[in-house]
């Protein structure tokens, strides 16, 4: 283990072109690179710990609970999993967890809006605080999301970052599940067009985005999500592209984006 991570996982990330651009990154992002640099490789520090993170609109300060959650904030802010052009209006992040993949989303303009949904109640209290700087422009829906909609057995984990739907932990506990579908019908009755849907679910990502209906597909822009192997689904209509075990589909229409 380094880090908390396995070796196997280690040595897979350090040929990973993209974990070098984030380190790049990462000097300009955080305020203090060398710290959570430390932290992202070698694990231990301190926790709640908040960190300082540079963004478009300012400087925000989300408060991280462990060091898996500095991963989340690396691979989002310095490595950008995620990356939405300062463009970006309506935002759909299923699977919001603490609030790090929002915050990024909200800080690339003043005119972003997300819809957010995360169904464990501990994530759902740091979400709040680490977004209050920008309550009004998001919604959150304490529910998961999947293909279908019905009641769920969720398993939750202490980090807080791995918990799933039928993940077999010690602490489960039952909560409501959206279709998606539904969510992305909901949303669209509200707004013109979805410009980035972003799914982390740990395991129902991709029979998630499967199923979404070719008449909703038409009003999304661009789709990221988690999967350990290449999966190039809507293909007729979406360009695909898979680093670092994410995948994006993109619009061909759309032209791509164009800025950081």
């Amino acid at each position: 283990m380094l880090g908390g991570r396995p070796l196997s996982r280690v040595l897979k990330e350090a040929v990973r072109p993209r974990n070098y651009v984030a380190l790049a990154r990462m000097v300009r992002v955080c305020d203090q690179p060398l710290d959570v640099a430390r932290r992202y490789f070698l694990g231990g520090g301190h926790y709640p710990y908040e960190c300082d993170v540079r963004t478009p609109l300012g400087v925000v300060r989300p408060m991280l609970y462990s060091h898996h959650d500095v991963w989340t904030l690396v691979e989002i802010f310095c490595r950008e999993d995620y990356r939405a052009s300062r463009s970006t209006k309506v935002v759909v992040d299923v699977g919001a967890n603490i609030g790090i993949s929002a915050l990024y989303f909200l800080t690339r303009n003043p005119a972003c809006r997300c819809h957010l949904y995360e169904p464990d109640p501990r994530n759902i209290a740091r979400l709040r605080a680490n977004l209050a700087q920008h309550d009004g422009r998001w919604r959150l829906h304490e529910a998961a999301v999947g293909p279908e909609a019905g009641p769920v057995d969720f398993g939750r984990e202490p980090t807080g970052r791995y918990g799933a739907v039928g993940a077999r932990t010690l602490d489960v506990i039952r909560v409501p599940c959206l279709s998606i579908n539904a969510v992305v019908e909901q949303v669209l009755a509200e707004e013109p067009k979805i410009d980035v849907l972003k799914v982390d679910t740990e395991g129902l990502e991709e029979s998630t985005v499967a199923a979404i209906e070719p008449r909703l597909l038409e009003r999304i822009e661009a789709i990221y999500f988690e999967s350990e192997r290449p999966a190039k689904l809507h293909a007729d209509r979406f360009d695909y592209s898979f680093a670092n075990e994410t995948v994006h589909l993109q619009r061909r229409e759309a032209g791509g984006l164009t800025d950081s």
